[in-house]
């Protein structure tokens, strides 16, 4: 007798534990782990689950209930991904729901959406129904079945649930609980020759046929030279396609499919293919370039992961397609992660030049139709070999990954804030090379901190390029001094005297300019000038940003904004006025100044369409802007061939942040923004503006000393104990209600200091105390690299557990960030 299966699933909800679950025999051949499957779990509610282990033992506390259906013919989830998975819901402390939630697309998510049908069994006489009751009842006859949608919008209530219930109990209707395939293939039509008009003969006739439907013919005459009707190998001809080649409408198209000359058939289609790319010439690489690709195969030799420390113009890239091309000649898969999104537009054309069709792109502006095809390509091992993207890429099925590359490992985009997991993509991809044996390369110009040190110690191999490609120079790093310029009023707007003249002299020598302004928006804070009022978010403790082209205060923390005021609600006196300065400011005043310059912005703002970071990267290069304004977006890894100048309005803002790694921050954002000038033929110029010229890291920078940076920055950490030579987890606790936080956060504190004693800081208030109407406070624990991670996490997430337990601590919220940046 064979025995019963059980399966052990990942549900898309954020709970603790997988759950078990009983197959019925007719299921049992079609069970497989990494499959789909639907469950129903709680209530009524049903949800599409993955099976992530197969067993025959029943669960001893709770009865398991039946695997309703199986949805996929074949594992959509690999064994090395659940893998994977599992040691990220245990490294960053969070339920394995969490990450399935961030891994699998929406699409592959199914979901569950009550109906309302009527029961076949109801009552006879309608005079008992309400005229609401009544209007869904007569509707039903119609249709048969309704959404809770459909519902509310028939009926026109808000809360239609009580209806519904009233009907219940009436008798005149049932529930039903339907899942919804939401991935729907992309479809578009093609045309081809009926079979009888596959042969020259009846071709002749069908000519002489239509000799007077000139149209008609011309569609027919296309169509045997686009679909090849008269070879071996016939082929479908897109519906569009054979309109625009023969000049018809597709009104002619339907006429001959009527008259049975042709057939129209819907074929699926890919989503991804945006277009052919000119193949790019052979590459011819510097000395530097080529002992760097010795030295990263002679590493790989002894360590799986490698450094690749270059400063910015190098020719990293071109390293990078050469060693893609030696695991695309082993027959595997390449994984380039990226930190920003803007910067994949440039970098597909580059390796398109060189891998064709074998490149795909993922990342969070694609649509999940998209992302369900790519993921659907990379699982088949063969159409897409190279995958660049940005963190989420992490989570695609790789059968044969042979290669990650870590382009800016430095970036703090890499690391996900919110919801959970809070991962690092570049620690993940560590992880996640070593469970496919393969190899890793982190590359940077100003590499992070803990990756250098791990490369000194020995953990990493260390490849170092110091010189920029064919030979030239780094730029000139200039500092314009605010407190001297201020006090001889100097400074036109937010622009200092030394600024405006190269910018001048730049814009004369037909070169381009960046303008780097780390702070988005028109003006941070809008202040009454008799009683200093400033408007505040509803929901977060912090002031709202204006923006001048929504004309609206907004809030850059949960998203809430509110018309511009002009009289102080508070005293009403009418003068409110902006203070500070973002992008959108620094754009009108460089318009007012230089009217006939062709200026453009790259930041949150401008970018939030699907393809708002390409376009404007798109007009920069073919020189149709000279000036171009942005927020971090610019500094991260572009390549442009006429910047000759880059201007940073305020160093200040940068260097003074109330954090650890605020210096070397800084040092690796100056030094990426002033790495975009001068990058070809000419040596470019950089202007810092700053009050104080004279601070060690502006001085490094103009330097371009790294081992400076590195030694000062090590031994300060080594001193107080920070990363590297501790691991760091945050807790944050939240609530509503002020002291339900504070008591929440000192019993925690109480009990982990049990352990951890004064390695546990805090706990205190951020200095953004509320943020989307929950008050926040935090601890800081500094765990010792010599003692058990895994025991000492355990020990966090007991204490964690205890207090949620109990009654008094019910209303707090517990956040876990581990390795906080």
């Amino acid at each position: 007798m064979e025995q019963t299966k059980f399966v052990d699933v990942l549900l898309p909800l954020s709970v603790p534990n997988l759950y078990t679950y009983r197959v019925p025999r007719e299921l049992s051949d079609d069970i497989e782990t990494g499959k789909r499957v639907v469950v129903q779990f709680g209530g009524k509610r049903y949800y599409t689950a993955v099976v992530a282990q197969i067993h025959f033992s029943a669960p001893l506390k709770y009865e398991a209930k039946y695997v309703v259906s199986v949805l996929d013919e074949k594992p959509i989830i690999t064994a090395l991904q659940l893998q994977f998975w599992n040691w990220m819901a245990s490294y960053y402390m969070c339920n394995p729901g969490d990450v399935l939630n961030a891994a699998l697309p929406s699409c592959f998510r199914l979901a569950s959406e009550t109906n309302v049908l009527l029961n076949e069994a109801r009552p006879d006489d309608n005079s008992q129904l309400s005229d609401d009751e009544l209007l869904v009842v007569d509707a039903l006859e119609l249709q048969q079945v309704l959404s809770i949608a459909e519902v509310t919008k028939i009926t026109q209530l808000k809360n239609v649930h009580p209806l519904i219930q009233e009907l219940l109990k009436k008798g005149f209707v049932i529930l039903e609980e339907e899942l919804k395939q939401k991935y729907k293939p992309k479809v578009e039509p093609y045309v081809r020759f009926h079979e009888s008009y596959h042969h020259e003969d009846s071709l002749r006739i069908l000519f002489d046929d239509l000799s007077r439907a000139q149209k008609q013919l011309n569609a027919v005459m296309r169509l045997v030279e686009l679909s090849k009707v008269l070879t071996d190998k016939p082929i479908l001809v897109k519906k569009k396609v054979l309109e625009k080649e023969a000049d018809v409408s597709g009104a002619i198209i339907t006429q001959l499919a009527k008259k049975g000359i042709v057939e129209i058939v819907q074929q699926e289609v890919d989503r991804l293919q945006d277009g052919l790319v000119d193949w790019a010439d052979e590459i011819t690489y510097s000395e530097q370039q080529k002992t760097a690709l010795i030295e990263i195969k002679e590493q790989f030799q002894s360590k799986n992961i490698c450094l690749l420390h270059g400063v910015t113009g190098s020719g990293k890239t071109e390293v990078f397609i050469q060693l893609i091309a030696d695991i695309l000649a082993k027959g595997e898969q390449v994984l380039y992660l990226m930190p920003e999104i803007a910067l994949t537009g440039q970098m597909i054309n580059r390796l398109k030049k060189h891998f064709g069709n074998k490149v795909g792109v993922y990342h969070s502006k694609f649509n999940q139709q998209e992302r369900v095809e790519l993921w659907n390509k990379v699982l088949d091992g063969n159409s897409y070999q190279v995958v660049l993207g940005a963190r989420s890429s992490l989570f695609l099925p790789f059968t044969k990954l042979g290669l990650i590359i870590v382009d800016e490992e430095h970036e703090s985009s890499f690391k996900q804030y919110d919801p959970a997991p809070r991962y690092h993509a570049k620690d993940a991809a560590l992880m996640l090379a070593q469970s496919h044996e393969a190899k890793v390369l982190l590359g940077s110009a100003t590499p992070a901190i803990e990756s250098y040190w791990n490369a000194q110690k020995g953990n990493y191999g260390l490849v170092n390029m110091h010189k920029r490609f064919g030979g030239v120079q780094m730029p000139e790093i200039w500092c314009a001094d605010l407190e001297k310029e201020t006090k001889r009023k100097t400074m036109q707007g937010h622009f200092s005297s030394m600024l405006i003249e190269h910018m001048e002299a730049t814009i004369e020598a037909g070169e381009q300019i960046i303008l780097f302004q780390n702070r988005r928006g028109y003006a941070p804070t809008t202040t009454c000038t008799a009683c200093g009022w400033v408007p505040q978010c509803k929901n977060c403790d912090i002031s709202l940003t204006f923006h001048k082209y929504y004309n609206y205060l907004n809030c850059h923390y949960c998203g809430h904004h509110e018309p511009l005021v002009h009289k102080c609600p508070a005293c009403g006196h009418v003068g409110v006025k902006q203070t500070g300065f973002g992008t959108e400011k620094i754009e009108e005043q460089l318009q007012e100044l230089f009217p006939k310059w062709r200026i453009a912005r790259m930041d949150f703002d401008t970018t939030r369409q699907k393809h708002g970071h390409s376009k404007i990267i798109e007009q920069f290069e073919n020189r149709q802007v000279d000036v171009l304004v942005g927020t971090q977006m610019v500094t991260k890894g572009l390549d442009f061939d006429h910047v000759g100048l880059v201007g940073v309005l305020n160093a200040d803002q940068i260097i003074n942040f109330p954090d650890f790694r605020s210096f070397e921050r800084a040092y690796q954002l100056l030094t990426q923004v002033a790495g975009r000038a001068g990058r070809k033929k000419k040596r470019g110029k950089v202007i810092v503006q700053t009050f104080q010229p004279n601070h060690w890291v502006i001085q490094q920078v103009i330097a371009g000393n790294y081992e400076a940076l590195y030694k000062q920055e090590i031994l300060e950490r080594k001193n107080v104990m920070y990363p590297p030579f501790v691991r760091m987890v945050k807790i944050t606790c939240k609530a509503k209600d002020r002291n339900a936080t504070i008591v929440g956060s000192d019993a925690l504190a109480l009990l982990l200091k049990r352990r951890f004693g004064s390695r546990v800081l805090g706990p205190e208030f951020p200095s953004v105390e509320r943020v989307r109407t929950y008050y926040q406070r935090q601890l800081l624990l500094k765990l010792p690299r010599s003692k058990s991670l895994p025991e000492q996490k355990q020990y966090i997430q007991d204490c964690i557990d205890e207090l949620k337990a109990a009654k008094n601590h019910k209303v707090a919220r517990w956040v876990i960030d581990v390795d906080p940046i």
